[in-house]
């Protein structure tokens, strides 16, 4: 190797080890990015059935699915807002006599004070009680980030061929038409997972709030709208979103905090045996193991917005593995999501 060639793929390693410490220090804004990218593609799975039936220019069109977006929780929020803001409003008056209600059975249960140091070890580990004033800012930021993602999601939308380009040019003139296949392929892979995590957040929503309402717990509906919507978050969402169910119910009666258990497990063993299976025949089946280590890593690295995002972005760096490592590098057979296997 020549001294000129030995220089030349040094500075090369030097620039690539120099943009991931970059990109390392600005990870935060990576995330924002990604979430940029996930609102424009729920923005693209709405707008494109609406310009391919009603023959508009993609301009157009975006702005019908901006429209059809922004007047669906419109709607929803005229039809049902009332009632889940009193739900709501009674759910958070409830949850802490539902916690007194709690400590009192633990007390006659000779585990009071157990629970109690545990929950008080938890909040001041946490520094919950110290940084009351930190909290406060950090949602006041995560209502600004919330914007900027809708935003910039908007502008990809607007103009994605635009942005990838762009990303492609990044590339050597020789690996540019692999990248614009990756990108292409993860793409494919993102939008079908939406789609298919969309339907089980409904379903699960749907037999959530019914169930509830059915066994007679106060709020069964904001319940229900809790379950759906953190059933984006796999593992950690549904856990978390019976604790308030669990914990109403118990204000009632411990009988009807088992049947409200009971009723979660049954909704998650639907979730995954039925639903999911459905849902996943079209769409993305990632491995749980890999979803599981991949949510711990994530929240590890990005915190509670890595979380959030955990599950997609999984998606698309799995695709990107099977196709650029797995394919391309090892030579060897894979199917992608959304490929027509033959």
């Amino acid at each position: 190797m020549g001294h000129r060639q030995f220089i030349e793929r040094l500075v090369i390693a030097i620039g690539v080890l120099g943009f991931a410490a970059l990109l390392w220090h600005l990870r935060g804004l990576v995330i924002l990015v990604f979430g940029a990218v996930l609102v424009a593609v729920i923005l693209s799975i709405v707008a494109e059935p609406v310009r391919e039936r009603l023959r508009l220019p993609s301009g157009l069109a975006l702005l019908v699915a901006i429209l059809i977006v922004l007047g669906g929780f419109l709607g929803a929020f005229w039809m049902f807002g009332a009632q889940v803001a009193a739900q709501a409003s009674q759910l958070g008056e409830m949850v802490p006599a539902a916690w007194e209600a709690a400590l009192a059975m633990f007390d006659r249960w000779g585990i009071g004070d157990m629970v109690r140091r545990g929950v008080d070890e938890i909040a001041v580990g946490s520094g919950m009680i110290s940084n009351l004033g930190g909290i406060a800012l950090s949602v006041g930021a995560g209502i600004t980030d919330a914007v900027l993602i809708i935003v910039g999601g908007i502008y990809l939308a607007a103009q994605p061929a635009l942005y990838r380009e762009g990303l492609i040019k990044l590339f050597p003139p020789r690996a540019r038409p692999l990248a614009g296949e990756a990108i292409g392929d993860s793409g494919r892979a993102l939008r079908l997972w939406l789609i298919g995590q969309l339907v089980s957040m409904t379903l699960v929503g749907l037999l959530t709030g019914l169930g509830l309402w059915l066994l007679g717990v106060p709020s069964a509906l904001a319940l229900g709208i809790i379950a759906g919507i953190l059933e984006f978050v796999p593992y950690v969402g549904p856990i978390a979103a019976s604790f308030p169910a669990i914990l109403v119910a118990l204000a009632v009666s411990p009988e009807l905090a088992l049947w409200t258990a009971l009723l979660y497990l049954l909704v998650q063993q639907a979730e995954g045996n039925l639903i999911q299976p459905l849902v996943q025949q079209r769409a993305v089946d990632l491995p749980p193991a890999l979803l599981l280590f991949a949510l711990v890593a994530s929240g590890a690295l990005f915190g509670i917005v890595g979380v959030l995002v955990a599950a997609p972005l999984t998606v698309v760096l799995y695709v990107l593995v099977k196709r650029l490592y797995v394919r391309e590098a090892l030579h060897t057979p894979t199917t992608l999501p959304g490929e027509e296997t033959g």
